[in-house]
């Protein structure tokens, strides 16, 4: 039989924190190897106890979820954790910085539990977890400040319809959706994508979406 999925949750609200572990644990798949209240405890035991990924709260003591992302899965980090941040709507700019601290996805606090554990999946197979609604209103609103300063937009290193699929990717977009728009199948959707991620250096979807809007390519 294939181990467990190793889960480490982290939130500084313990009913919270709780909730998590018992809907994670209740899973024949998954495994709570560990709990904890502040950022810096989650960057400690998480390289104690080498989780498969860690669940993420963003507003915390002591270290907060961005800073402590960024220490476990950012760039330049030698052995990276794999990280899905939770939060709250209203933190959504916080969201952002949390992608681009390397982050592999975020789900609202109040999606449900069958979200949270395929968040938990995805995230840990190496997929991006980006809900298409919150993508858009997240980065959208965000846009001007992420957008770098004109003339950055020349120098993508991507054919026509390369960019094309980019731009829906930054869109919030599916690869089912994506193929449905440009009418390609599943699997030239996933090619595309493959492309595009090694042209740019890009690890997954979600710095894909974050170097879309910081060269303007999406309006």
């Amino acid at each position: 039989m294939t181990a467990p999925l190793r889960v480490l949750v982290c939130d500084d609200q313990a009913l919270i924190r709780t909730g998590f572990a018992t809907i994670i644990d209740a899973q024949p798949d998954l495994e709570v190897v560990g709990e904890c209240g502040d950022g810096r405890a989650a960057v400690d035991l998480a390289g104690r106890l080498r989780p498969d990924v860690v669940v993420m709260d963003v507003r915390m003591p002591v270290l907060d979820g961005i800073q402590a992302t960024r220490l476990l899965a950012g760039a330049g980090v030698a052995d990276p954790v794999k990280v899905l941040v939770v939060t709250t709507f209203n933190l959504d700019e916080y969201v952002y910085e949390a992608l681009r601290a390397g982050a592999g996805g975020f789900l609202l606090k109040d999606a449900p539990p069958a979200q949270l554990l395929h968040g938990i999946r995805t995230v840990a197979a190496g997929a991006a977890l980006l809900d298409p609604e919150v993508t858009r209103q997240l980065v959208g609103r965000y846009a001007t400040r992420i957008r770098p300063a004109e003339g950055a937009r020349g120098d993508v290193p991507l054919a026509p319809r390369e960019l094309q699929v980019l731009r829906l990717i930054a869109d919030g977009l599916s690869n089912s959706e994506i193929a449905a728009a440009l009418v390609l199948s599943h699997e030239t959707v996933k090619t595309y994508v493959s492309r595009i991620l090694t042209k740019l250096d890009l690890r997954d979807r979600v710095q894909a979406v974050v170097y879309a809007h910081r060269r303007g390519l999406v309006d």
